[in-house]
């Protein structure tokens, strides 16, 4: 950092990520994030979940974790809730599968059917 300004960006930059998991009202993303999850990527596909979620300014979406939900051959797990709609569930989501997710299903409520394994 050189200046008040980067701070400032940096600031803003970390308050938008805060919001991004604390925050919101209409959308849930719940990351499985079990010692099975992140054995399997689970870290990866969070930040870039994340990063997507940032890079399209989808501020109404809360993004929180969970532990093992028994599906360990499916790892990393992803859930997308919609309000009054069934959870889906989609198994082996790495970065560029969750990318897609939040693209296709976040964004423009469109299920990725080929990649769920539980509604």
């Amino acid at each position: 950092m050189k200046s008040l300004e980067d701070l400032k960006k940096l600031r803003e930059s970390a308050q938008q990520i805060m919001r991004l998991r604390e925050g919101g009202e209409s959308i849930r993303i719940v990351m499985g994030m079990g010692t099975c999850g992140i054995a399997a990527g689970a870290r990866e596909t969070l930040a870039a979940i994340m990063e997507e979620l940032q890079a399209h300014n989808l501020h109404d979406v809360i993004v929180t974790q969970t532990g093992c939900a028994g599906l360990c051959d499916k790892e990393p797990l992803v859930d997308v809730i919609w309000p009054g709609q069934p959870r889906i569930s989609y198994g082996n989501v790495d970065a560029e599968r969750a990318r897609q997710i939040v693209l296709q299903h976040v964004k423009n409520k469109q299920v990725v059917e080929e990649w769920v394994i539980r509604r």
